[in-house]
């Protein structure tokens, strides 16, 4: 899987970290404020989406009187404490990142959380040390899945895409991965039960947990 591969560049809520029951409760806490039940699609609905994308759509879905940077103030102040505290890496992970840096391959981050929330987070988790280059939604245009940020982090850590290996725990984000030209290895998550078919469909790989991808290179 690594033959070839000269950067891994990985998603980082739900593939590097497990955080993605923290966002679902922040939006039902969010909404449920404003009087809004939260939609059964709306995780669908953002997926793979920037920060600032999802901003837009919630106020323009649910009407709200926000500006774009006020809405993304609130979630960052909801979201910090728990990157800070509660917020673990995904099993496997720490081991997985050392085995990438004893073979001298460049590793990156390319997240559509903000970018405040990103360092918060990595460094949170312990694995901001093992980064290279980490850009968060807040910097590229678009989101995924377009193939935006996955080719700028890319470009900034010197290595050619068809040489990258992408890990994405949600099927936008393996579009991105491949819209990108790189390989790509799907990532379980408890928040994507349901899209195992779609994830199949989109990686070259897929695995349940960072100790299988040890054993597969190992």
């Amino acid at each position: 899987m690594l033959t070839d591969i000269d950067a891994v560049i990985f998603d980082m809520d739900g593939t590097l970290i497990d955080s993605m029951w923290m966002w679902e409760d922040i939006d039902i806490e969010f909404l449920g404020k404003h009087g809004i039940q939260m939609p059964p699609s709306l995780q669908k609905d953002i997926e793979g989406q920037s920060i600032t994308q999802t901003a837009v759509y919630f106020i323009e879905t649910f009407d709200l009187k926000y500006t774009v940077d006020e809405l993304k103030d609130i979630w960052n102040d909801m979201a910090i404490e728990a990157y800070k505290h509660k917020v673990p890496a995904k099993p496997g992970v720490i081991e997985f990142l050392k085995e990438l840096k004893s073979r001298n391959i460049k590793i990156g981050v390319a997240t559509s959380n903000s970018t405040e929330l990103m360092n918060v987070a990595l460094e949170g988790c312990g694995l901001k040390e093992y980064v290279e280059v980490a850009f968060s939604g807040c910097m590229i245009p678009n989101g995924k899945p377009a193939p935006d940020i996955y080719l700028i982090t890319a470009e900034h850590l010197g290595v050619d895409p068809s040489r990258c290996l992408c890990f994405e725990d949600v099927g936008k984000g393996l579009e991105a991965g491949r819209a990108a030209g790189m390989k790509c290895a799907a990532i379980y998550d408890e928040s994507c039960l349901n899209s195992k078919e779609e994830m199949l469909s989109l990686s070259d790989y897929y695995f349940n947990d960072f100790y299988e991808v040890l054993d597969k290179v190992r």
